[in-house]
């Protein structure tokens, strides 16, 4: 039985790895993104939890009265 020849695997593999870079590159060259991203604004919404109501020992500094 003959020997695989392997000794053109490697260019092989080097030129599909170069050849994928390419490729993706190209892709990737396509999509034009926007220089400066503004962030967008999200409308919260707010969901009653169950320590709101109840004591705690924890004070907010924002809400306390001001002095």
């Amino acid at each position: 039985m003959p020997q695989l020849d392997t000794s053109t695997w490697l260019v092989t593999i080097i030129a599909m790895i170069l050849t994928l870079f390419i490729l993706i590159q190209l892709k990737f060259h396509k999509y034009s993104y926007p220089l400066s991203p503004a962030p967008k604004t999200f409308k919260s919404t707010s969901f009653p939890t169950p320590w709101e109501t109840k004591w705690t020992k924890f004070y907010s500094p924002l809400l306390l009265p001001q002095q």
